[in-house]
C-alpha cells in the first residue's frame, strides 16, 4: 500500500474514534455533567476538542510511522495501538454515557498503561513515533486525575 494512503488511513482511524467518542459525550455534557462536582483544576470544556483533535493527530502520525516500518515488532506494536485505541473509544461511553465516573476509571487505568507500553515498544521501531504518544500519555495522566477528582467528589 502506498505511505500516503497509510498516512491518510492512519490520521482518520484515531479521528474517527475521537468522533464517535464526541457523539457520545455531548449531550452528556450539556446536561449531567454541568451538574456533577468538579475538581479545581478542571479546564473549561471547549478546551478538551482542540486538546483532543491534535492529540488524535499526533497519534495517526505515530500509527503511520510504525505502519510503514520494516521492523520485526511491528505487529505486535500496530496491535498494542490498537487495544489503547479501543479502551480510548470505550471511556467516553463509560463516563459520559453511562454517566459513571467509576466506569471510566476502570477503562481510564488500563487506557494509561497501553499508551505507557506503546510508548515503549514504539521506541526501538520509530523514536518519533514513541514521541508522539507522550503529550497523548501526558493529557491521559490529567484525565486520570480528573476522573478520579470527579469520582472522589460525587
Amino acid at each position: 500500500m502506498n505511505n500516503i494512503f497509510k498516512l491518510i488511513i492512519s490520521i482518520i482511524i484515531p479521528q474517527g474514534v475521537g468522533g464517535l467518542g464526541a457523539l457520545v459525550t455531548i449531550s452528556s455534557v450539556q446536561s449531567w455533567y454541568q451538574t456533577i462536582n468538579k475538581p479545581f483544576f478542571t479546564p473549561p470544556s471547549w478546551v478538551f476538542g482542540p486538546a483532543w483533535t491534535t492529540l488524535y493527530l499526533m497519534m495517526g502520525i505515530a500509527l503511520f510511522l510504525i505502519w510503514k516500518s520494516n521492523h520485526p515488532m511491528k505487529k505486535t506494536a500496530l496491535w498494542l495501538f490498537a487495544i489503547q485505541l479501543v479502551l480510548n473509544g470505550i471511556w467516553s461511553p463509560a463516563f459520559f454515557g453511562m454517566e459513571s465516573p467509576i466506569l471510566g476509571l476502570l477503562v481510564i487505568v488500563p487506557l494509561w498503561i497501553m499508551i505507557v507500553v506503546c510508548i515503549r515498544v514504539f521506541f526501538p521501531i520509530n523514536k518519533i513515533a514513541s514521541y508522539l504518544m507522550v503529550p497523548y500519555l501526558l493529557w491521559v495522566s490529567f484525565a486520570t486525575a480528573l476522573n478520579a477528582g470527579i469520582w472522589y467528589l460525587n
